[in-house]
């Protein structure tokens, strides 16, 4: 059940319980009881599930319907239980209504109708069924994959545990509480009432910015909550805040030990010749004693098995394993779309521990070196910025990657690879995970290793300073523990940046703050990334390049205390760069610099896109909807400023006519820029003028859509489709919206 206040609830429908292995835990069996309160509607279960996901609606509590009752299956040395009855989150109430589009959270100026939700603390409660005897199980754990975000979990009236961190995993001891029927509560406390009493709370000094620009009709104090910043607004997207328990969450129950996390990073041994794979398996141990065992890894295609004898110590358990691949095998290394094939390579781990008990690990091996390469460059001062793939240079071509919806849950596999493999198809070989959104969900990287799309990774902080309390910086480093431990297997993932633009909000004083009070803010930024994130992330993966910040002076602001007085220094690291007032065909005005990770013009979507979610007093380009829909100041003026200096602006008298007519000057005109621009970023890789250029990467901002309105990207949001289309039926279908990508291919081919 789901209270608060809840809308009008939809019809019921059964979804059966099922058995099913769970994929992390190999040989080892486990069932799922899928659990089920709303009526189902098209889409794919979050986490392990595969369950329908449900439509708009809650339930009144006199009208709840009854749960499903789980079928339980004996295991041997594991149970799962998940509870996708808890599918229910609020923001499910912000969703596509299948009798009216009106409810549609996207319709109009429903971002503010429905702000109330987010205002409101909502409970989610179920009763269910231990589907095994617990009296054979040493532990049992409730375990939340994802909560967003603020919420005291319950279970038999009993508070075992709290959540403030929409990015961390949480894991529950419930051994002592479990029963053979269980009431379990989830009380969530509204994200906007939160953040501003943790504000409110910090007295000491404020920590800007309060609040995000009235044109974005957005929530404040984002900073002060572990969440998806965006989601309380940006200037390309809603205010959302939403609530609810967005991924996997199941009972584990397990004897003497159980495996947490599985990661493999490869390196390449220059003074050997030969490819090593480190493995890492980190593990929950419940015995009280050290645990003895084997592990077993076998490539079969490399030619490699080896075993090694490990002991496990009782808590936390670890084990790092070193395998040197034969080298009588050719190895076939991972390379970015374009370079060369993404080979990766089947490997099995057996664990065969004390007791007798055993997990099989299923996996794949990429082998991939990454190298991010600041040195001197001759006739130039300051320091170069690329990266060596394979010790191979390469020029990064691409985009910057926001979340593909205001709601998490709406993201399907399908709707991923449509987006990335659209990016692969338009020559593109790298994305940049920006750092107000989210860490994006497993099928995500591994469609990216799939077909080749490097990715540099953001953490989750963006244009704004952060407390430094004990609280928030231990959340800060479970989040980040976990971030890495659970990614940091993908060869994609090239980077880890500690931050968007914060280095930069200092150094340019963004929130005028007074030069007496500067250093406290330079203190806190140090702390945060460089003694907290930077720590964490380099005990944790070795494979891979670390940067506090983009745009940062790399190397030169780490010499300058990891705050430059200019981060935008054209000769050093990367650049972010906007000038919305000159002629963007000039291409004088572009900075020649190392790298430029953010540039980009804003259009209006296709007309297809805007119709589906406003009405026809709203199709002009001055109207209330076209005003409010606008989240960048003066956005709107800006977009008929460029198309002026070369086009004709629309004259027609039928006024939606001139609407669409002035829609698609505004894409040829985003398009015409974005050319421009990338051109001369590319150009500029073999050349210093003046001590300026080798100009070695070009991600425009910005791929992809949250919503339909203006803003910076090439791909619209139009992925709002019947689940019965393919995506090749989708394609066809979108073919207008797709004209704003095709545009700006040329430049990245």
């Amino acid at each position: 059940m789901v209270s608060g206040n809840p809308l009008t609830p939809p019809n019921t429908a059964s979804v059966p319980a099922a058995a099913s292995t769970s994929a992390g835990f190999g040989s080892i069996a486990a069932v799922a009881a899928r659990l089920h309160f709303l009526r189902p509607s098209s889409g794919k279960g979050f986490g392990g599930c595969g369950i329908l996901r449900y439509a708009t609606g809650g339930y009144p509590r006199q009208s709840s319907p009854k749960l499903g009752q789980g079928i339980p299956t004996q295991a041997r040395a594991h149970q799962c239980v998940r509870f996708c009855g808890f599918d229910t989150e609020p923001r499910c109430r912000h969703q596509v209504s299948t009798i009216s589009s009106q409810h549609d959270p996207y319709y109009r100026f429903n971002d503010v109708m429905y702000r109330w939700i987010s205002l409101d603390n909502w409970t989610y409660s179920r009763t269910f069924k231990t589907p095994f005897d617990i009296r054979k199980w040493q532990k049992v754990n409730l375990v939340f994959e994802g909560v967003d975000t603020v919420a005291q979990i319950l279970i038999n009236n009993i508070t075992f545990g709290r959540t403030d961190n929409m990015f961390n995993r949480y894991s529950f001891d419930i051994t002592s509480v479990i029963k053979e029927v269980n009431f379990v509560e989830v009380h969530f406390l509204s994200a906007v009432s939160y953040a501003a009493e943790q504000s409110r709370c910090h007295k000491a000094y404020s920590i800007p910015p309060a609040c995000p620009p009235p044109v974005q009709k957005g929530e404040c104090h984002a900073n002060f909550i572990r969440k998806e910043q965006c989601s309380f607004s940006w200037d390309w997207g809603p205010s959302f805040p939403t609530q609810g328990i967005w991924k996997d969450v199941r009972i584990e129950a397990y004897n003497h030990y159980h495996l947490i996390y599985f990661s493999l990073t490869s390196f390449f041994v220059k003074s050997a010749q030969q490819w090593s794979l480190e493995i890492e398996a980190i593990f929950d141990v419940v015995s009280s004693k050290p645990i003895a065992g084997l592990v077993t890894v076998n490539i079969p295609k490399l030619q490699t098995q080896q075993t090694f004898s490990v002991k496990l110590q009782p808590g936390e358990g670890s084990i790092v394993l070193l395998v040197n691949i034969n080298k009588s095998s050719a190895v076939e290394a991972w390379w970015p779309n374009g370079h060369g094939k993404q080979t990766g390579y089947n490997m099995t781990t057996t664990f065969i521990m004390e007791a007798g008990y055993q997990i099989e690990k299923f996996s794949k091996a990429y082998f991939r070196t990454v190298e991010l390469v600041q040195e001197p460059i001759p006739g130039s001062p300051g320091l170069s910025f690329y990266f060596k793939i394979n010790g191979r240079p390469i020029f990064i071509k691409g985009s910057n990657w926001i979340p593909a919806d205001a709601f998490q849950d709406r993201v399907t596999y399908d709707t991923l690879w449509l987006l990335l493999k659209s990016t692969a198809d338009a020559n593109m070989n790298a994305l940049r995970v920006w750092g107000g959104g989210v860490y994006e969900q497993d099928e995500f990287y591994n469609i990216c290793d799939e077909i080749g799309i490097m990715i540099w990774q953001d953490f989750m902080f963006a244009c704004a300073l952060y407390p430094t309390d004990q609280n928030y910086l231990e959340s800060v480093r479970a989040e980040v523990s976990h971030q890495v431990r659970r990614l940091k297997s993908h060869p994609s993932i090239i980077l880890w940046s500690g931050n968007n633009e914060n280095e930069a909000a200092i150094a340019s004083n963004w929130f005028s703050i007074p030069y007496a009070d500067r250093e406290v803010y330079i203190k806190d930024y140090v702390l945060l990334y460089v003694k907290n994130i930077r720590e964490i992330v380099l005990t944790e993966d070795k494979s891979r390049p670390f940067i506090a910040s983009s745009p940062t002076n790399g190397l030169e602001s780490v010499k300058e205390g990891w705050l430059s007085q200019n981060p935008y220094d054209t000769h050093y690291g990367d650049t972010h760069f906007y000038d919305y007032s000159n002629d963007c065909w000039n291409w004088t005005v572009y900075p020649k610099t190392r790298f430029a990770s953010e540039y980009g013009f804003q259009s209006w979507p296709s007309f297809s896109t805007i119709e589906k979610i406003s009405s026809t007093e709203d199709w002009s380009y001055t109207s209330n909807f076209s005003l409010h829909r606008q989240h960048h100041e003066n956005g709107n003026d800006q977009m008929l400023q460029q198309i002026g200096h070369h086009f004709k602006l629309p004259q027609s008298t039928d006024p939606i006519k001139k609407f669409k007519d002035t829609i698609y000057l505004t894409q040829v005109m985003q398009a015409q820029c974005i050319k421009t621009e990338t051109e001369f970023y590319r150009f500029s890789q073999s050349e210093i003028i003046k001590g300026e250029g080798h100009t070695m990467g070009a991600l425009y901002w910005q791929l992809n859509d949250i919503w339909q309105a203006p803003s910076w990207a090439s791909l619209g949001s139009m992925f709002r489709v019947p689940v019965e289309l393919k995506p090749q039926a989708i394609m066809e279908n979108n073919r207008t919206e797709f004209m704003r990508l095709r545009k700006s291919k040329q430049q990245m081919s």
